[in-house]
């Protein structure tokens, strides 16, 4: 068979990553400090978008003739928040009887949209009652997830990000809390203990002194008072020493104990520091039960000590987190989710403004560019509607999954992955996986990341429910530490004891997981503890 070059005529279909939809993908992941910037650069950039002020809007480009008409005729409100009771919400088409533009270019509006995409509205927002409606197969292309071309296209060539960020390059200072972080996860095994050590780290002051009623934190995670003294006390051998501490005295005596320097004589000088602010020195003498060259001594090695050990760490511009979402008690006993408002960007579609100008263009450039502006504006506004259900949607779902952690805490957390939640809403994983980069969720026990309510699972050797990756650590070290020194558990028994529990697990993930807890072999164990009883 002789090789040799020809033409083929090929017919295929592909979904394009068109800029538009770049823009609503962008705007799903983005968290709502970057969201209103974002807003903001295209409202100085489009001159028919404005902002809503809560009294209907202004007119600032209706003077004259337009000025005239009602302010809300022509208008469309984009960013409100949808109710947690109907997902799907609605939307006001900006349309209005005997406006001028109806009968001129806004009638084609959406049909000039899918000409410039070479595709239909409806395959792109299928939640929109107000696209696809003319199109024979609108009904299938609804139940498609507007979101889920995000990993299934392909871009052009140009569809490079342009986001192109320099910054992104430079090596940022570690904060005081990834310095902690990365400590906790080597000094505290257990699931739950790092859950809370975690709660701990993130209120820390810039100076590295704990600002918490301990008692109501202890009450709001849903664990013992000694418990979280207990987790405290592992957090205070930490470097840089001294931190985690309540007090300056605290943050002293820490300090001095890992000096080896935190004798009698040094207790009651921490004790009685405020002797020592107001220089009374013949107190401290008798106080301490030292002469004058002890006591000058001992005040040098407190001055030599440093009061604030987190002011070490370079300054991070800490923001305020605001959450995305509320969730709080129902009168029903369940639990209502709404998003919050205060994160939403309002601003409006100020179609009678368009039609005000768009009489008075002089040439076509003029006339093209109020058209694309309008064009988009309202696919802006269509973005951020399409946001704010799209998360609702997600959060609400998760507060169902995680209904135990709301009710009893950290320790009902479930294992749940991202297949979980889009299956359950009918999206894709892609979708969810947005969603939750960056959202926050304020639950009566706190305010948490929508990430933090995922953790891996391990199936169950019975059928039931499956195991969170994290608990089947803490039983491997529960059952580790309960062995006898005349009987040590190998891999293979904790394997047998485990699936007896009805978990199913694999010899070398039990070695995974002793490892990661940096507990030895069945050998190395039999060694010491034979060591330490002989």
């Amino acid at each position: 068979m002789a090789l040799s070059p020809k033409l083929e005529i090929r017919q295929g279909q592909t979904l394009i990553m068109t800029p538009q939809l770049m823009q609503a993908i962008k705007l799903l992941q983005m968290s709502s400090l970057d969201l209103t910037s974002y807003v903001e650069a295209e409202m100085e950039r489009n001159p028919l978008l404005e902002r809503a002020d809560g009294e209907g809007g202004s007119n600032e480009g209706g003077g004259g003739e337009g000025g005239g008409e009602s302010e809300g005729a022509g208008e469309r409100e984009a960013g409100e928040a949808p109710s947690s009771g109907s997902e799907g919400g609605s939307e006001r088409s900006g349309e209005g009887d005997g406006d001028v533009w109806l009968s001129s270019e806004l009638s084609d509006s959406s049909r000039d949209i899918a000409q410039r995409l070479d595709t239909d509205l409806s395959n792109i927002y299928p939640d929109d009652p107000g696209t696809g409606r003319a199109e024979a197969g609108a009904g299938d292309a609804q139940q498609r997830d507007p979101w889920q071309t995000g990993l299934t296209t392909r871009t052009g060539s140009g569809g490079a990000s342009e986001d192109y960020n320099l910054e992104a390059f430079v090596a940022s200072d570690v904060s005081l809390q990834q310095h902690l972080g990365d400590q906790m996860v080597l000094a505290v095994a257990d699931p739950v203990d790092r859950l809370v050590a975690q709660v701990l780290i993130d209120n820390l002051d810039d100076a590295g002194y704990l600002r918490l009623d301990l008692d109501d934190t202890a009450e709001q995670m849903g664990i013992a008072r000694e418990r979280l003294d207990g987790i405290l006390a592992v957090l205070q051998t930490l470097e840089p020493t001294g931190v985690f501490a309540r007090s300056l005295a605290e943050c002293l005596a820490l300090q001095l104990i890992e000096k080896n320097r935190f004798d009698p004589a040094m207790e009651k000088l921490i004790e009685n520091i405020d002797l020592l602010a107001r220089h009374d020195y013949p107190a401290l003498r008798q106080t301490c039960g030292v002469d004058d060259e002890d006591l000058k001594e001992m005040i040098a090695e407190l001055k030599a000590l440093d009061p604030k050990p987190g002011s070490s760490f370079g300054e991070t511009l800490i923001q305020p987190v605001v959450p995305d979402v509320i969730v709080r008690r129902a009168r029903d006993g369940g639990w209502s989710v709404e998003l919050n408002t205060d994160t939403l960007p309002k601003v409006l579609v100020n179609q009678t403004y368009y039609a005000h100008i768009s009489r008075q263009a002089r040439d076509e450039a003029e006339k093209t560019f109020l058209t694309e502006c309008l064009q988009t504006a309202n696919w802006l506004a269509k973005s951020l509607d399409q946001r704010a259900r799209t998360i609702l949607k997600v959060a609400s779902e998760i507060v169902r999954q995680q209904d135990a952690f709301l009710v009893h805490g950290v320790q009902h957390l479930r294992p749940l992955n991202l297949r979980t939640i889009a299956e359950a809403i009918s999206m894709h994983e892609s979708t969810v996986s947005r969603v939750t980069s960056n959202k926050y969720m304020a639950t009566p026990r706190g305010i948490f990341e929508l990430k933090y309510f995922f953790s891996a699972a391990i199936a169950s050797a019975g059928g039931g429910d499956a195991h969170s990756a994290e608990a089947v650590r803490h039983r491997i070290k529960v059952l580790i530490d309960a062995e006898s020194p005349d009987d040590i558990l190998s891999d293979d028994t904790l394997v047998k004891m485990l699936k007896e529990e009805g978990i199913d697990i694999a010899r070398r993930t039990v070695a995974k997981y002793r490892e990661s807890l940096r507990i030895g072999s069945s050998v190395q164990r039999r060694r010491e503890k034979k060591a330490s009883r002989g």
